[in-house]
């Protein structure tokens, strides 16, 4: 995002559209900022569900940050697709078993694009931002995904991780991210 900033201010009105998911409510406590890697508990679908909590956060941070551009910033929910989502292993035998017997509900990769398709293109979705939508419709993001300092926080450790310089102008790494 940071590197297509400058092209989408410029080619305003623009939409970012963010790919989250439903899971994004199962993080319940929120992210553990001291184990944003997951370092010291590697549990596979509590980790999914913190980064669809993270891609929410993003997105709200975001939508405030290009407040005033043109530039549109929303989160949604695809529904769950068929796709190879848990069929490498990293969901745990548990995991794989819940993918399995949740396979013949799955909906296609085409209905599944509905969603992010709308707020892409809908003119009735024209001039909102930092929003989250499941099934063509702005629904409320859990709790833990509406909490601005977190929010923040997320940006500034993404900035400096990435070496992302969001000031303007700016032009590579910010000072505190050497």
């Amino acid at each position: 995002m940071h590197l297509l900033r400058g092209v989408l201010t410029a080619s305003a009105p623009a939409r970012v559209v963010v790919v989250a998911s439903r899971a994004h409510r199962a993080a319940r406590r929120g992210l553990d900022f001291d184990d944003l890697e997951s370092a010291r508990r590697y549990r596979p679908f509590a980790v999914y569900c913190r980064t669809k909590l993270m891609n929410v956060l993003f997105t709200r941070e975001l939508a405030r940050r290009l407040a005033g551009t043109g530039v549109t910033a929303n989160a949604v929910h695809p529904g769950y697709v068929a796709s190879g989502f848990g069929r490498d292993g990293d969901t745990g035998r548990l995991g794989e078993l819940a993918m399995m017997l949740g396979r013949p509900f799955a909906i296609s990769p085409q209905a599944g694009a509905r969603t992010s398709v709308y707020v892409a293109s809908s003119p009735e979705v024209e001039g909102l931002t930092g929003l989250y939508f499941e099934r063509c419709t702005p629904v409320p993001p859990a709790p833990a995904a509406r909490d601005d300092a977190a929010a923040a926080r997320l940006w500034e450790v993404s900035a400096r991780l990435t070496g992302a310089d969001d000031r303007p102008g700016g032009a590579g790494p910010a000072p505190d991210a050497r």
